[in-house]
């Protein structure tokens, strides 16, 4: 074997362990105990799990970083083949209205929060993505542009991972006592509870409408990821402008963000059938547990915990103000 042939990276012993990663993570789901979590959730968890207990061999780092980051993208631009413009429409002006409001305002308000808490500003900002959208979806497609330590990421993740489990146990006890019909219920719980698979298991609770309409605001919510990403690369490449103004930079529109939008375009016009989207909704699911796997593989946790408890605090104010805003927004439209 010649020495360039040694030099190459091989990238099937990373890919292998994250891919297994996330099959024991689809298997645990199987478990009454461990089913309200997405596969997602507790892939990261357990490989962050297997680098910090076990180790990450030296021939595996090449396929983890690629699943990390490659896999991670693609599997990002596969969610559009999920979302129909007329998904959208179904929500109805008043309620993207609170949707777009309640987004843009939890964004801001996190942001300024984190400045307040001297919060590091790539993790408050993953944080806000991630509390203000889709969960982990959108902390490590925000990521992309932000550039954080996978430490941010595994942090971001887990503050979207406790606030919206405790907001899917404590939503439908609420139902009641703020007088909300199944459909103000829904839209509630899919404007501001944080993973998909949360907010269906806290809808759900509110009857099949409710389960409905929350799906579909849910989703709705998952549109806005790809004009955050170009937003934010746009801010991105304007402080690399002020700090380098010599520079040339290509333009920040990563490209699974434009085929994430192609691949909502092409299922709004192009009728899915149930049984393929089934099988597209699965393999997007697997493909982003591998990649957080991979993203949990990479992260060293005392890293992670020097990091303090401030910023958990600062995904806590951010969980309870999207929270709190969407209720009294759809109370006050009378959704």
């Amino acid at each position: 074997m010649s020495a360039a042939q040694r030099a190459k990276p091989i990238l099937w012993p990373g890919l292998l362990l994250s891919g297994g990663i996330a099959a024991i993570a689809f298997a645990l789901r199987q478990l009454p105990a461990v089913a309200i979590f997405s596969p997602m959730i507790i892939a990261v968890l357990l490989g962050i799990g297997c680098r910090n207990l076990v180790g990450l061999p030296a021939t595996t780092r090449t396929g983890v970083s690629f699943s990390a980051r490659q896999v991670l993208r693609f599997a990002v631009a596969t969610l559009g083949l999920q979302l129909t413009l007329a998904q959208v429409a179904e929500i109805g002006v008043a309620g993207i209205s609170i949707i777009t409001v309640v987004l843009i305002a939890n964004f801001l308000f996190t942001k300024w929060l984190g400045r307040l808490f001297d919060v590091d500003p790539k993790l408050t900002e993953l944080i806000a993505a991630g509390t203000s959208i889709c969960g982990a979806s959108a902390v490590v497609a925000t990521n992309t542009v932000t550039g954080g330590s996978d430490e941010d990421v595994a942090y971001a993740v887990a503050c979207v991972t406790i606030f919206g489990s405790i907001a899917m146990f404590v939503f439908p006890l609420l139902m009641g006592p703020y007088d909300l019909d199944p459909v103000a219920y829904g839209l509630w719980t899919g404007s501001s509870i944080h993973e998909i698979a949360q907010v269906v298991a806290a809808s759900f609770q509110g009857g099949s409408e409710a389960g409905h309409i929350g799906t579909v605001a849910k989703l709705s919510r998952v549109v806005m990821l790809a004009p955050l990403v170009i937003a934010l690369g746009f801010v991105a490449r304007r402080r690399e402008r002020v700090a380098l103004p010599n520079a040339r930079r290509a333009m920040p529109v990563p490209w699974f963000v434009s085929a994430f939008i192609g691949l909502v375009l092409v299922a709004s016009l192009v009728p899915i059938p149930a049984q393929a989207m089934t099988w597209i909704a699965l393999s997007t699911t697997l493909l982003l547990s591998i990649a957080l796997a991979a993203l949990g593989l990479e992260t060293d946790i005392r890293k992670l915990v020097a990091k303090g408890v401030l910023p958990l605090l600062l995904g806590a104010a951010s969980a309870l103000f999207i929270a709190t805003l969407s209720l009294i927004l759809i109370k006050a439209s009378g959704v």
